[in-house]
């Protein structure tokens, strides 16, 4: 064959593979899928948060610790909410006041219940939620608050309307009538009507700034307040700044990711965030900055406590509030950021691990109808609620998104939790530096 017809063939080869090349579609690399998957569900990097005035700062950092805030001064915010535990405590329901001990070895007291629900983390509380608490008790839209009990309307914001609330609950820090304090004094908060809100917090003032200490932090941090016109609202502001100072935690892998970072994320981990905003659907409901917060699901959780107050021994979540029947055993759907340290897992702690999690909403009927029980601390174990009719009314009223397995293999939920991993602030990890050496009242501090 002569050259120049064998040169013509070869250029015809060499064309037609180039067509080729050209008509067939590149494969979008592995970050590139991500990032069209992640781009759908609204999750942008997290932007710093206002600077909180210093003196302010102080005097939250010292009620978050102080345990004059509770009826019986034996419990302080931060026993529930403590760096030792990623401010949460540790435990599947908490112990309020009465008991003893700190974090999971925290005992119930004499005569004492469980409080019904799990104290949530308080990591990344201040970065605009729309809901607080795990019924979305306390909610913030156009500038009102709503869903609780009544917040004085000039609260600045969600987080100092949460903080206003603890303090009214009797097994959580204000006690029951006819106690007495850790000095055998009788518990004067306790013994105010529970529908009298603005007598317990003036009381709580009363013992603020009966304490010169007290006196000086309040009038650092509000200096155009007289001392006679400080009100509770002004000590929910400070440790609302305190959280938001402190407790503010966004530098996680993901989040270096978000700003193309490629190498902040493993090939697992990048393998199971496209499951988690792909096929195991988690960011319909885990969605925008935070990965949830936002809304609400029942995510047929296991039921155990000792319930709502309307409807023990039952939780039904979210239709305990007026006017939410629609939602029967639903509740807060959790933001994820630094979820790996904030164990035990759902509105009442029934899960202890995150592999446990994934592995219910992989087939979250079967999970609730075979929950064991013995995972739980035995104190917990009889509170457990799981005859048919009760596992019967949650999976009929079950979120449809949740209705139909999943069906991923061990390899696959070993992927989504080296995703849930990566949501991690390593500053997070240790908190310790935020426990101070004492708080004015002179009581112990939670260590």
């Amino acid at each position: 064959m002569p050259r120049t017809i064998i040169a013509i063939c070869f250029s015809l080869l060499a064309l037609a593979a180039a067509c080729e090349r050209t008509e067939t579609p590149t494969e979008p690399t592995l970050d590139a899928q991500l990032r069209q998957d992640i781009g759908r569900w609204g999750v942008i990097p997290i932007g710093p948060v206002p600077a909180q005035p210093q003196a302010l700062v102080d005097l939250g950092q010292a009620l978050m610790f102080d345990k004059i805030l509770s009826g019986n001064r034996d419990v302080a915010c931060a026993t529930c909410h403590h760096p030792s535990t990623h401010e949460g405590d540790g435990l599947s329901l908490s112990i309020g006041t009465g008991g003893t001990g700190l974090g999971p070895s925290r005992t119930l007291g004499p005569g004492r219940q469980f409080v019904r629900r799990n104290a949530p983390s308080l990591l990344n509380d201040g970065l605009g939620l729309f809901y607080l608490f795990w019924d979305g008790r306390v909610a913030r839209f156009l500038s009102s608050f709503n869903g609780g009990p009544p917040v004085p309307g000039d609260v600045p914001n969600l987080l100092s309307a949460q903080a206003m609330l603890p303090v009214l609950d009797r097994r959580e820090m204000r006690g029951e009538p006819g106690d007495r304090d850790v000095f055998g004094a009788p518990n004067e908060l306790a013994q105010i009507a529970d529908s009298d809100s603005a007598a317990v917090w003036q009381a709580l003032m009363r013992r603020l700034l009966a304490i010169p200490e007290y006196v000086a932090k309040f009038n650092r941090a509000f200096p155009n307040t007289p001392t006679s016109a400080l009100r509770f609202q002004q000590a929910a502001e400070a440790l609302a700044a305190f959280q938001v100072a402190a407790l503010t935690k966004t530098n996680s892998p993901f989040d270096r990711y978000l700003t193309h970072d490629d190498a902040a994320l493993t090939t697992q981990q990048k393998r199971g965030a496209q499951l988690f905003f792909g096929t195991a659907l988690c960011s319909s409901c885990h969605n925008g900055p935070l990965l949830g917060g936002n809304g609400f699901a029942n995510a047929g959780v296991p039921q155990l406590g000792p319930g709502s107050p309307a409807t023990p021994p039952l939780d039904r979540g979210r239709a305990d509030l007026p006017d939410q029947q629609f939602y029967q055993f639903a509740f807060r759907v959790a933001p994820l950021r630094n979820v790996e340290l904030t164990a035990p897992y759902m509105h009442d702690g029934a899960f202890s691990t995150l592999d446990a999690v994934v592995r219910h909403y992989n087939d979250v009927p079967l999970t609730l109808t075979t929950y064991d029980a013995s995972q739980l601390d035995p104190a917990l174990r009889s509170t457990y609620h799981g005859d048919a009719a009760t596992t019967d009314s949650v999976i009929r009223t079950l979120d449809f998104r949740l209705q139909t397995p999943l069906h991923l293999s061990d390899a696959e939920l070993a992927d989504l939790v080296a995703f849930l991993k990566s949501l991690t602030d390593p500053s997070a990890r240790d908190l310790s530096a935020l426990v101070p050496a004492a708080v004015p009242s002179g009581l112990p501090v939670p260590q």
